[in-house]
């Protein structure tokens, strides 16, 4: 199993396996997420895969720059790890979650955090994987969001939410409220449909775009790459087909 970096050097050459195809969607999509990581690299982003067609990466980067309303000194954050389809059950999680460590001792980081949930839910890898791999919970956030860390260093100071996104709340207080980055490919896309049905359905409807990594410890949900908020209150970060956010709707406001 060899594990691939993508950097400057050759990420137009290499496939990011978040958005794999050659149609014309998912290049468009693959490109999005290539000119967000180009400008992420000065910031310190490392992404790593197989070297496989398919969903199997580790994304990471240092806490002071992290798209995550997260606050630390000297840790590095896990974005995201996916292994996916035959790949899952091959101890290859825990290969690439070794290449993280690995890199953070050699930067001398006092450890590694990362996000994930008191259950199982979509995009976020499961709290019990961390937890085997001596990971252990430093802070929480409503409705489901923890925060785990891996200290090298007993006595560094644990990272936290920031008190904002404790209040699970928005500025925008009438209808939805989609807040976003292109750190995930998908995201442009599917925040334009969801968008589109509340207007179709005479709800009122805000989107914001995360530009920078300021914007998005500020604004950004507890997932960091989305958060889906009604009347001002915090909802779901996941992704939704356009089927499944009508049933969401209905539920939601009846």
């Amino acid at each position: 199993m060899k594990i691939i970096t993508i950097d400057k050097e050759n990420i137009e050459q290499e496939h990011i396996c978040c958005a794999i195809g050659n149609d014309k969607e998912n290049k468009e999509r693959a490109q999005t997420k290539k000119d967000w990581m180009k400008e992420m690299f000065n910031d310190g982003l490392v992404f790593k895969r197989l070297d496989e067609r398919g969903k199997i990466f580790i994304e990471y980067m240092p806490i002071e720059k992290v798209w995550k309303p997260i606050t630390g000194k000297n840790y590095m954050v896990i974005n995201c790890l996916w292994v996916s389809g035959r790949f899952k059950g091959k101890g290859i999680a825990t290969k690439l979650l070794s290449e993280c460590i690995k890199d953070s001792k050699k930067q001398k980081k006092d450890g590694i955090a990362v996000i994930t949930s008191t259950k199982v839910m979509p995009f976020l890898t499961d709290k019990k994987f961390y937890e085997h791999n001596d990971f252990e919970v430093v802070d929480s956030t409503p409705p489901y969001f923890e925060l785990l860390v891996l200290k090298f260093n007993k006595t560094a100071k644990s990272p936290s939410f920031t008190k904002n996104v404790k209040e699970g709340v928005c500025k925008s207080k009438k209808g939805f409220t989609f807040i976003y980055s292109n750190q995930c490919p998908f995201m442009e896309k599917y925040v334009g449909l969801l968008s589109n049905i509340c207007k179709n359905k005479k709800i009122p409807c805000k989107v914001i775009h995360l530009k920078n990594y300021k914007e998005a410890q500020e604004l950004g949900s507890p997932f960091g790459t989305l958060g889906i908020y009604y009347n001002g209150e915090f909802k779901t970060h996941e992704l939704m087909s356009e089927k499944k956010f009508e049933k969401f709707i209905k539920e939601l406001i009846k």
